[in-house]
């Protein structure tokens, strides 16, 4: 695998909101905010361009609305914004998608010269994956550090209800599977991109 030198690393959604497990229940993938940091460092290390996404949820329960502590960035991503070498931007957005925020990522990335992109944050089957299946369309080379994800339960039609670790898998097959986004270690990327 190949990480290009000016590949952008979008940090989706690590919000205080989400440690919340009365709202949530329960995550996947305990060792997912270590490796999320893993990346922000070699990214910042090796100069290359960072975008850090923060949901700000219309939804007046939601622990990601605006105005409330869950909101902000988890400690780990405030304490490492503005670190970097490289180029840096905060998209703000209400839907899942990065590339339907303020400013324009699709924008953003295009007038850089960005044509690849590396995701990681939460939720697994939420938002990382609707900004891959997104990117993936808009013509972006999309790689998703999927052991640098996690996310939570969930219920669907018919009493179906499935773990994270399940909804996890089943997203990253639909990714990789379907061709939107190359899913990947961290290790693999940390690798590539040192």
């Amino acid at each position: 695998m190949d990480i290009t030198q000016n590949a952008a690393l979008v940090v989706v959604d690590v919000q205080k909101g989400f440690g919340e497990a009365d709202f949530w229940g329960t995550r996947n993938n305990p060792a997912a905010d270590d490796n999320i940091a893993a990346l922000i460092d070699v990214w910042q290390s090796t100069g290359r361009p960072v975008v850090f996404v923060r949901h700000d949820s219309a939804k007046p329960g939601s622990p990601l609305r605006t105005g409330y502590e869950g909101n902000g960035f988890k400690e780990y991503v405030e304490r490492r914004r503005g670190k970097g070498s490289g180029a840096e931007l905060l998209v703000t957005k209400s839907v899942n998608s990065a590339f339907l925020g303020t400013p324009d990522l699709g924008a953003w990335l295009r007038e850089a010269g960005i044509s690849q992109v590396v995701l990681a944050g939460i939720q697994t089957n939420m938002c990382v994956e609707t900004t891959a299946r997104m990117g993936g369309n808009l013509g972006y080379e999309v790689v998703v550090a999927f052991d640098a994800t996690y996310t939570f339960g969930l219920e669907g039609p018919f009493g179906w209800r499935r773990s994270a670790d399940e909804l996890a898998r089943a997203s990253a097959v639909s990714l990789h599977g379907g061709g939107f986004a190359a899913v990947v270690t961290t290790g693999d990327v940390l690798t590539a991109a040192k």
